[in-house]
């Protein structure tokens, strides 16, 4: 894999899993054992759906120390063509930020940071168009929200705080489909009505979808009812195994951080 991205080509930041990935925290779920030879098999197998769907891959140099530096999504928010470079709430992750930088920098990203005293993880963050749901619970909190809010309301965006409480992150609990439809597992998500269109899911791991594009989204592989009823709504529905990374309280859309042409 290269940093080499076409000029008109969506890209998608990826970072590889190290050996110390069992390691990882985990803080709403028991610990799982981790074959970290299977999940580097799953993170080669989801890199490939990405790039069979056309993403040029931009590999950030991985972190050995950092076990949970896998989940790339935690260390930068994109909105166009601004990266915010965040400050993860667990200190222990913040030493992954810093091996970000220097590759958005170089693909022309303008460049914005969190600083303390706030907190912001990148899992935390949902666009749908120019809205930002923003998850206010145990990593991100409320100045994280403000200066995220500082950088992205110029730009157009609208930041709303959403309670999260139940899970790790906002989109542990819920992620939007192409037309701006929030998806959500009810048991873990606190507000439903924040959301002006929500549709609940019968799977915890239906409610992760990674959009593709306006007519594809990327799922896990143990979700077959979600899966069957996005596919009823006229969806296309790629399907990858993740499995090792959901022990890890992981999903498809914090392994990759989606530019699509502006960095939108």
């Amino acid at each position: 894999m290269t940093a080499v991205a076409g000029p008109h080509r969506a890209r998608a930041l990826v970072r590889r899993p190290v050996p110390r990935l069992a390691e990882g925290i985990v803080t709403h779920i028991e610990r799982q054992p981790v074959d970290y030879t299977a999940a580097c098999k799953q993170w080669e197998e989801y890199v490939g759906a990405l790039e069979g769907h056309g993403f040029d891959i931009v590999e950030v140099p991985p972190a050995p120390d950092c076990p949970d530096s896998v989940f790339v999504e935690d260390a930068v928010v994109m909105f166009r063509n601004v990266a915010v470079l965040t400050r993860p709430g667990a200190e222990s992750r913040r030493p992954e930020v810093a091996g970000v930088e220097p590759v958005v920098e170089s693909l022309h990203c303008s460049v914005n940071r969190i600083r303390p005293p706030g907190t912001l993880d990148g899992g935390d963050v949902l666009k749908v168009g120019d809205t930002v749901y923003v998850g206010r619970g145990g990593r991100t909190n409320a100045e994280g929200v403000a200066q995220l809010r500082a950088i992205v309301g110029p730009l157009g965006a609208t930041v709303v705080p959403v309670p999260v409480e139940k899970v790790l992150h906002l989109k542990s609990a819920a992620t939007a489909l192409p037309d701006g439809t929030v998806i959500g597992y009810p048991p873990l998500v606190d507000d439903r009505s924040i959301f002006p269109r929500f549709m609940p899911v019968p799977e915890e791991s239906g409610a992760h979808v990674l959009v593709l594009d306006e007519r594809t989204v990327l799922m896990a592989a143990d979700c077959p009812e979600t899966a069957g009823r996005i596919e009823g709504l006229g969806y296309r529905v790629v399907r990858v195994d993740v499995s090792e990374f959901e022990c890890l309280e992981g999903c498809v859309t914090c392994l990759s951080v989606r530019l699509r042409e502006l960095g939108t």
